[in-house]
């Protein structure tokens, strides 16, 4: 399995930390996010990766080169154009074909999934993409039948709500983790361009294919994307 790590983000909400660097290099316990995201794939026997890059792109291709030689990773460039989640995807394509599925990861969440439990979903499921859900609090919740097939999204806020059946209010509400696992060839179907979101795009996916949800409701997960939740950790992982 090779794996994409999301962080091109501009890390709006880990202000001031990210005015002069990049979320990816914001440090939890004196160590950079991404390397707790790389460190924590290779643990687990992934070799291969794909980084975005857009804000301070140019800081995190230089930690990479220096800390990272010897592994196997790509940098897809998004200096010009930030594309969102699924931009982002696509314009990664010609750097994650292959025939080994493909692990997506944001590069804020800390969490301890066994990422071969996810793949057996995605395999035994027979879904074209797994998605780690969780039962936790949030306003945006991924809504899935009784089969954990993705069926909707819901801002349960503001009740806007993307749907494919009609249904919606029979279906199960989790939140998404971040965490989520592809076949190869889902890079072949997207029928969208420029800036778009990767939830968008399995919503649109999931009307003639199958999208699964990932239950992990218990173990270790932890957004880490504001200056709060960052302290939080630290807290609970000092060094």
């Amino acid at each position: 399995m090779k794996a994409m790590i999301f962080a091109a983000g501009k890390g709006t909400r880990l202000k001031p930390y990210t005015d002069t660097k990049p979320k990816a290099l914001v440090e939890l316990n004196g160590k950079p996010l991404l390397a707790h995201v790389i460190d924590s794939l290779l643990s687990q026997g992934i070799s291969e990766f794909v980084i975005n890059v857009h804000h301070f792109g140019e800081q995190v291709i230089s930690f990479v080169e220096q800390y990272y030689p010897y592994q196997k990773i790509s940098i897809s460039d998004e200096r010009d154009l930030l594309l969102d989640t699924g931009g982002g995807l696509k314009k990664a394509t010609h750097l994650l074909k292959g025939e080994e599925p493909i692990l997506i990861y944001n590069v804020d969440i800390l969490c301890d999934i066994d990422f071969t439990k996810m793949e057996y979903c995605l395999r035994t499921t027979d879904s074209l993409a797994c998605l780690a859900v969780r039962d936790r609090d949030t306003s945006r919740k991924l809504l899935f039948d009784h089969s954990m097939l993705l069926k909707g999204w819901k801002n349960q806020k503001t009740g806007e709500v993307k749907n494919i059946t009609q249904n919606v209010e029979c279906c199960l509400p989790y939140a998404f983790s971040g965490v989520h696992i592809i076949r190869p060839q889902l890079l072949e179907l997207i029928p969208f361009d420029g800036v778009f979101s990767i939830i968008d795009l399995y919503l649109e996916l999931a009307k003639n294919n199958r999208i699964s949800g990932y239950i992990h409701n218990e173990g270790l997960w932890m957004d880490l994307g504001n200056p709060e939740q960052l302290q939080e950790a630290e807290k609970a992982f000092p060094k």
